[in-house]
């Protein structure tokens, strides 16, 4: 299936962990020009992304989500690079690994969390509609795409982690109003939110080791087994295409094995070690 995403240049923050990493190469195979944002890690990134077949399609930048400035330095960038950007995936987000009451958690931790998981992706929004004002729709009627990642605990809570499921929460939010926004800028443009579940990567896998927790995680999954970061990220390339998805706007598409709020199985019908078996060797890439 074509996804009409060749040529297309697309911004992906977050890039140097698991499914920031699955979506570069996910967009890379289908011929996108890619803009590459890391922080702490973009010289592990850099590394990376200078080692693949697609390297000289990619441009890795340096900036700090909490930063509206960098944010707006790092679109210029890529429009002084690739001429426009016509899709972003708002992808940056940490997960703080400790559990935390929220009348126990650091008020620090609080702020960081949140700041760059939802200000952050605000302010990757701010700085992509303000390119794509400068630069007006395509004259092919390819419409622009903005992608959020989100989360299931935005939706069914976290406990220990409400720092978490608040951010994530109000992704779903700021989704609503920017779909109304964006067509002002491009009749065609869509914002959308995909919404993983538990998946293997680096950020997750200290706690998925730990005894007991596949078992827990997928008693409320009719598919007792985790995504992986190509999982999600083959949504989010097919929820960005101008082709396939050009009339989803203002969706959550959750990618959990059918997640529920409620049990599904108890720990004796759960076998973790086949659902370890199913896991791509790679999905625990360090960031």
């Amino acid at each position: 299936m074509q996804l009409g995403l060749d040529g297309k240049v697309v911004v992906i923050t977050g890039a140097s962990g698991g499914i920031g990493r699955a979506v570069a190469e996910v967009f890379a195979a289908e011929g996108a020009l890619l803009v590459l944002h890391g922080n702490e890690n973009v010289n592990t990134l850099r590394a990376w992304a200078g080692e693949q077949p697609w390297s000289q399609n990619a441009l890795v930048v340096n900036a700090d989500v909490r930063s509206p400035e960098t944010l707006a330095a790092l679109t210029d960038l890529a429009i002084s690079r690739w001429g426009r950007i016509d899709v972003c995936v708002a992808n940056a987000g940490i997960w703080p690994a400790e559990d935390a009451a929220v009348h126990e958690a650091p008020i620090d931790r609080i702020r960081r969390t949140i700041e760059v998981n939802l200000l952050g992706a605000m302010w990757t929004a701010r700085a992509f509609f303000t390119a794509l004002e400068a630069c007006g729709p395509r004259d092919d009627g390819h419409g622009a795409s903005l992608m959020f990642t989100g989360s299931t605990a935005g939706r069914f809570g976290e406990r220990g982690h409400s720092d978490y499921g608040a951010a994530k929460a109000g992704l779903i939010g700021l989704m609503h109003s920017l779909k109304n926004e964006i067509v002002d800028l491009d009749p065609w443009g869509r914002v959308n939110v995909v919404e993983p579940g538990w998946t293997v990567t680096h950020m997750a896998r200290a706690t998925l080791d730990e005894p007991g927790t596949i078992a827990r995680v997928v008693r409320t999954m009719p598919l007792r087994q985790l995504a992986r970061a190509v999982d999600i990220a083959n949504t989010i390339a097919w929820m960005s295409s101008p082709v396939v998805a050009r009339h989803i706007n203002g969706q959550v598409i959750t990618v959990a094995g059918g997640m529920e709020g409620r049990v599904r199985w108890e720990p004796e019908q759960i076998d973790e070690s086949r659902v370890r078996a199913r896991l791509a060797p790679d999905d625990g890439r360090p960031s």
